[in-house]
């Protein structure tokens, strides 16, 4: 996938999260289902791994290259990435499971700089996505938590369905009526 495809990606993405965001109660933002994350958790946990990602992109090349190495295999497109994320949660349900008890809960108070700082967060990442080079983005590599090493491109593919994959979490939990 192309740096504008994954950047366009991004950015429908999250327009798609912050248009059924709009159409909930203030309620949802605190109180979920039994078990599950808040609308609050769920964007404080997008917030988080974009903040993490955009903290990450903006070392120096070469310190990327130290500290993680480079890419020795071949790159993994977007769907293949998706399916192997999907593979990972479920073959990791305890180790997940542990990791979300750990996400404090968010007030309403919070709901508005949340917001902001996901949406700045989103657009900084797709103005860094623009500016490294194609070279860059296929051999340089990151940790992620539950898939390993991934070449920026790829992490990158994988923030935009992250976003994705929260937001149909989301609209099921919270049910369809009010989504268009």
């Amino acid at each position: 996938m192309e740096k504008e495809e994954i950047a366009d990606l991004l950015e429908e993405n999250h327009n798609t999260l912050f248009k059924w965001l709009e159409d909930q109660p203030n309620d949802n933002w605190e109180k979920g289902p039994d078990g599950k994350w808040t609308v609050g958790q769920q964007i404080l946990h997008l917030v988080n791994s974009l903040q993490l990602l955009n903290n990450a992109l903006s070392y120096p090349r070469f310190f990327l290259k130290y500290k993680f190495g480079l890419c020795n295999r071949e790159p993994i497109d977007y769907k293949t990435i998706v399916s192997k994320y999907h593979q990972k949660l479920l073959d990791n349900k305890d180790k997940t499971k542990k990791y979300n008890q750990k996400l404090k809960k968010t007030l309403l108070k919070d709901r508005e700089r949340l917001l902001t700082k996901l949406q700045i967060h989103s657009k900084k990442l797709q103005f860094k996505l623009k500016k490294i080079s194609d070279v860059n983005l296929d051999t340089l590599v990151l940790p992620h938590p539950l898939m390993g090493k991934m070449t920026i491109r790829e992490i990158i593919m994988w923030t935009a369905y992250h976003t994705e994959h929260h937001t149909k979490i989301l609209i099921m939990h919270y049910g369809e009526e009010t989504y268009c």
